[in-house]
């Protein structure tokens, strides 16, 4: 009985002993695999945040590329930032792709879509700066349904006789027609010409250029005042050295008269 009694508790000891390691191990082997997921879903957190960002640079390219679309006047549906482009392939097998390769694969992504989205913004400026062109050069045209009634250049003066040189267009229009400016730009002189302009209005457009309206009958702008291509700044008249109503248009360049007709390409239609 004796030995039994300690060959019982022997093995019962080794037994505790046996069970005690097991359940250390098992506690064990659950932190690991708690670890491991704490490890995983931060991986996987950090390619979600990664995606994210992805997703945002995505939306900012679209719209510019529309903005662009618009700007470019494209309109054959082209260039559709909407609607996600078709892919395939031919059917071949696939591999597994790890966390790492698909880290180094967005990784990629983004550097593309940052070089693509600085093209882009170059491309945005050169638009708007050729729209900043065309809406600073005269032509638009400052009196409609008109005709040329004077051209540019040298002629015989119509009241005194004699050669001049005609700095402008003659515009036939009604005493009280609007005038138009013909580009954007600021009003540098609204006032009255002793020198034979009359009433006359002056608009620096920048890059050099500058418009003249002669011979108004009344001013609608003044010093200073901003105005658009199309806006109304004066009324047609025979203001000045004038035989009768009309808009005399004058175009210069740099300090220089310029003929007027090669930037208003609607005159005569």
């Amino acid at each position: 009985m004796l030995g039994f009694a300690i060959g019982f508790f022997t093995c019962s000891g080794v037994q505790s002993i046996e069970e005690r390691d097991l359940r250390a191990e098992n506690s064990r082997l659950q932190l690991q695999k708690s670890e491991i997921r704490a490890a995983s879903q931060r991986e996987v957190n950090a390619l979600a945040a990664r995606v994210s960002e992805l997703q945002v640079q995505t939306n900012r390219l679209n719209a510019l590329g529309e903005r662009l679309v618009r700007m470019g006047k494209i309109t054959d549906g082209e260039f559709n930032f909407t609607v996600q482009p078709g892919t395939g392939g031919g059917g071949e097998p696939t591999t597994p792709i790890s966390a790492a390769e698909l880290s180094q694969q967005l990784a990629s992504l983004g550097k593309t879509l940052s070089h693509s989205g600085d093209q882009l913004q170059v491309l945005e400026s050169l638009l708007l700066n050729q729209d900043l062109d065309r809406s600073q050069t005269p032509t638009s045209m400052p009196l409609a349904n008109t005709y040329v009634s004077a051209p540019f250049g040298n002629r015989i003066d119509p009241i005194n006789g004699g050669h001049e040189f005609h700095k402008g267009l003659d515009l036939n229009g009604q005493t009280g027609d609007p005038i138009h400016a013909a580009a954007d730009g600021m009003v540098i002189r609204s006032d009255f010409d002793n020198g034979g302009y009359g009433n006359v209005v002056d608009i620096d457009h920048g890059n050099g250029y500058v418009t003249r309206y002669g011979h108004c009958s009344k001013l609608l702008v003044k010093v200073g005042d901003l105005v658009h291509a199309g806006e109304v700044i004066a009324k047609v008249g025979s203001t000045g050295h004038s035989t009768g109503s009309h808009l005399h248009f004058e175009v210069w360049i740099n300090g220089q008269p310029v003929n007027p007709k090669p930037y208003l390409s609607q005159i005569g239609r």
